[in-house]
């Protein structure tokens, strides 16, 4: 009996693109810092409208939310979600001990998918449906904000 390889061995690749028939979005997380001790979870979220309030914070897609994994440096996501428009794309890191009346205290925004033309700004994602590639993220767990970090101020009178 003889086997044989056209390629031979050939080293795995990460995929770089979503898959045929897929809708939603896909992209590369790269992991910044050391993963907190106390981390539940992180998980990878849209949001049609970005929260303006505690409220408005489970109003994701998809739910409930992906979890990604954060076992080595990168991590290639399809991320299933709706045809639509979607001001915001975060990578959001979940304390143990996580519960929603403790929400605020608890998540925390680790990375964003950001604009290409301008990255200090959010970019916004457009499924049309089919797979949105490069949707890439970066999470720095040195550098995380409470969800409510990005609300509008409220104006005292």
């Amino acid at each position: 009996m003889v086997f044989a390889c056209n390629e031979g061995l050939q080293p795995v690749r990460a995929p770089t693109a979503c898959p045929p028939g897929f809708v939603g979005i896909c992209g590369t997380v790269r992991f910044r810092g050391a993963l907190p001790e106390s981390t539940q979870a992180v998980y990878l979220v849209a949001y049609p409208i970005f929260p303006q309030t505690r409220n408005d914070l489970f109003n994701f897609v998809p739910f409930p939310p992906q979890s990604i994994s954060t076992a080595d440096s990168t991590y290639f996501h399809t991320l299933g979600i709706p045809t639509g428009r979607y001001e915001r794309v975060i990578a959001a890191w979940v304390k143990q001990g996580f519960t929603t009346a403790n929400a605020d205290s608890t998540l925390r925004e680790a990375g964003y998918y950001r604009d290409k033309a301008d990255t200090t700004k959010p970019g916004v994602v457009v499924v049309n449906g089919t797979g949105t590639d490069s949707i890439n993220i970066v999470v720095d767990f040195a550098n995380m904000h409470p969800i409510s970090y990005f609300f509008p101020a409220v104006v005292q009178r």
